[in-house]
């Protein structure tokens, strides 16, 4: 599904980070992960990744900053897309990360299914006619 994708994955659970390491690499996606917001700067740079899956709130700096200098100043649909997972139900933090350039905005608890097919849409490969 994902094969010669990158995904970057941001959590500072590290059971959150395990569940969801194992999902996209049974796809056959490269996946790295980061534990907080600076790390996630880090290895986004490094890296290049062609989806980064945000926690909104981690340590060292938040995933709404850790967006913004993500999409900072690039055109809609440059990489990468990003998804935020969250806690908070509020739809203030929503608006501010769609304001940023969020690709997609996913509360916790969520369906793994429901992130898997985020994920496709954004970075799926098109499946033939």
């Amino acid at each position: 599904m994902f094969q010669n994708k990158s995904v970057l994955i941001v959590d500072d659970d590290p059971d959150v980070l395990t569940a969801l390491e194992a999902i996209f690499a049974d796809t056959g996606a490269t996946v790295t992960t980061a534990a907080d917001g600076n790390e996630a700067i880090t290895r986004a740079s490094a890296d290049d990744p062609d989806l980064v899956v945000l926690d909104a709130m981690l340590p060292k700096r938040s995933g709404f900053l850790v967006l913004e200098k993500l999409k900072g100043k690039k055109p809609p649909g440059a990489k990468p897309a990003v998804i935020m997972i969250t806690g908070n139900s509020g739809k203030r933090h929503q608006t501010w990360a769609e304001s940023l350039g969020v690709d997609a905005y996913i509360n916790k608890p969520f369906r793994m299914e429901r992130l898997m097919e985020s994920a496709e849409s954004l970075i799926g490969t098109p499946k033939p006619e």
